[in-house]
């Protein structure tokens, strides 16, 4: 193939525009003329709209993790939505499950806040005296002679003391009176958020996953149809799965803690079930969290709850999540890892949350799609 370069004709002396410069492929007697100027100008546009939805999706962030939340836990109740079904009207199913979640979480909620309030107001009440029995325990003792007094554990103690009493220090631990406030609401506003938008998504399942499917050609929408309610129904059932899991570990939590005397155990137990909330990363960070808590109470304590948590960790992975998980998708724990930074980077916790599910579902098309496609090349 042969480029020649075309310029329009001009006199040579005569004064006028630069002229339109085009390029011409030939080959075999026939060319085609490419605009260089055209190509480069669209080209131009192209990365300027690719940058400005980037832009536009990271400022929707906050607003795609709430979609994603309120859909995946739609999935989650979807199925026990469509058992009642069988039995009574579809809006009275959605209504049943939706009041039986909001009263069992209300319940919990008023059960255990009120626990959580009073331990957390002890624990800063009497913080001085646990700081003061810790500092005379004998293992401290010991460690502050073998330190030869390179490093005094009594004032570091005795710091710390100083900066949990002063509430501005705790305060400025979360940026302050405003910023503490804005959390709060921003928490609750994200909450209402989420219970709205699940509502929807649970009452418009049908009509959205019909509306989807128009989209797609009628020769392939029969295999598209099969790989998304393969793909929902997954991940409703990762879902509900993931939640027992946790509620699973929140409550051997909470008894583990109050038969080795842990401080704080039902402040403990919550902080697992929300950390079990996220696979691999989100228990073992509680479970570090609580070994390093529980050396308030002794060093003895400590490496209990660390011995239980790395073999409840294994027995988890092992025994309880295959039994529960059998029918969901597996995700292995590089992706699981992966996937969990990744969404904490983008929506902090809620991402961390929604993120695992979309690996689910991604795993599921790649298996169901992209493997398939491959063996019949």
């Amino acid at each position: 193939m042969q480029l020649r370069k075309k310029t329009a004709s001009h006199d040579a002396d005569a004064p006028g525009p630069t002229p339109n410069v085009t390029f011409e492929a030939s080959k075999g007697g026939t060319g085609v003329r490419v605009n260089a100027f055209r190509i480069g100008f669209m080209g131009g546009i192209g990365v300027l709209v690719a940058l400005l939805a980037g832009a536009l999706i990271g400022q929707l962030s906050t607003v795609l993790v709430y979609i994603g939340v309120a859909l995946f836990i739609a999935l989650g109740l979807d199925p026990l939505v469509t058992f009642l079904e069988r039995y009574i009207p579809r809006w009275s199913a959605i209504l049943a499950v939706v009041v039986t979640v909001l009263l069992a979480f209300g319940g919990v909620v008023f059960a255990v806040v009120p626990i959580l309030i009073n331990q957390a107001t002890n624990l800063v009440q009497n913080f001085p005296d646990i700081v003061q029995d810790l500092s005379q325990q004998d293992w401290v003792q010991n460690l502050s002679k073998q330190l030869n007094g390179s490093f005094d554990v009594d004032h570091s103690l005795q710091q710390l003391q100083k900066f949990v009493e002063d509430p501005g220090n705790l305060l400025s631990l979360g940026g302050g009176i405003l910023a503490v406030g804005t959390g709060i609401l921003s928490g609750l506003t994200g909450a209402l958020i989420v219970l709205i938008l699940m509502l929807y998504f649970l009452a418009s399942m049908r009509s959205m996953k019909s509306m989807m499917y128009r989209f797609v050609p009628a020769s392939r929408r029969q295999n598209y149809i099969d790989v998304s309610e393969e793909v929902t129904s997954s991940v409703g059932r990762y879902v509900v799965g993931q939640i027992t899991q946790a509620g699973i570990n929140g409550v051997l939590s909470l008894v583990f803690l109050l038969i080795i005397g842990a401080p704080l155990p039902v402040l403990l137990a919550t902080f697992a079930f929300m950390g079990s909330l996220i696979p691999l990363v989100g228990t073992l960070g509680a479970a570090i969290v609580i070994s390093l808590l529980c050396f308030f109470a002794s060093p003895a304590t400590a490496l209990a709850a660390a011995i239980y948590y790395l073999v409840y960790m294994q027995v988890e992975s092992y025994v309880i999540s295959p039994r529960i998980m059998s029918r969901a998708v597996q995700v292995p724990g590089a992706l699981v890892v992966i996937a969990a930074v990744a969404g904490a980077t983008i929506g902090g916790v809620l991402g961390a949350l929604v993120a695992v599910p979309v690996a689910a579902s991604v795993i599921i098309i790649v298996q169901k799609v992209i493997y398939p496609r491959q063996e019949q090349a």
